[in-house]
């Protein structure tokens, strides 16, 4: 959506030197996407990472899983989604969880929050805001070592981003 991300995304693509391996494109990935799907290798992972400027990005997402499912049913998905205070982002991992039991797929659900998502004052009264300070990852078809890994690694995570004693993860696993 922004031009300047777009061109700090194609200079650190271009660095790793990877060639035609990856390719980046200024383009509304929901519909690209179907456009890869099936890979000829028949093997993937698709990385969904919206914005989610725009409210309904939340609904974009459950329907182009649920399409790319369709298309590509062994693929690995993994979606990244905030935890904020709006009806959008708590329904999210519920619809994917729904949608990945439906089409008997394995899936993985894992939340890393480092802080408060409270409002406070500051020393002038005025409020800040705290950020993001949650999000989780939605993971269908995940590799069958990545819930072991997942299970070692976020309480580190907690150690070592944690700001406050709210800080904290989940992880739930199915199929």
């Amino acid at each position: 959506m922004h031009p300047t991300d777009f061109k700090s995304l194609s200079g650190n693509i271009e660095q790793l030197g990877v060639g035609r391996q990856v390719a980046v494109a200024r383009e509304d990935g929901f519909e690209a996407l179907k456009t890869f799907l099936p890979p000829p290798a028949r093997r993937a992972m698709v990385l969904c990472d919206p914005s989610y400027e725009i409210k309904s990005d939340y609904a974009r997402v459950a329907t182009c899983m649920a399409d790319a499912i369709k298309r590509f049913a062994t693929g690995t998905y993994v979606v990244w989604y905030p935890i904020i205070p709006r009806p959008e982002a708590h329904d999210l991992p519920r619809k994917l969880k729904t949608l990945a039991v439906k089409a008997g797929r394995s899936w993985l659900n894992a939340t890393l929050t480092i802080k408060s998502s409270k409002l406070t004052t500051d020393a002038a009264g005025e409020i800040k805001r705290p950020g993001l300070p949650a999000s989780g990852m939605f993971i269908i078809n995940p590799p069958h070592t990545l819930k072991a890994e997942l299970q070692a690694a976020l309480p580190q995570m907690v150690a070592l981003l944690g700001q406050d004693r709210n800080a904290g993860f989940t992880l739930e696993h199915g199929g």
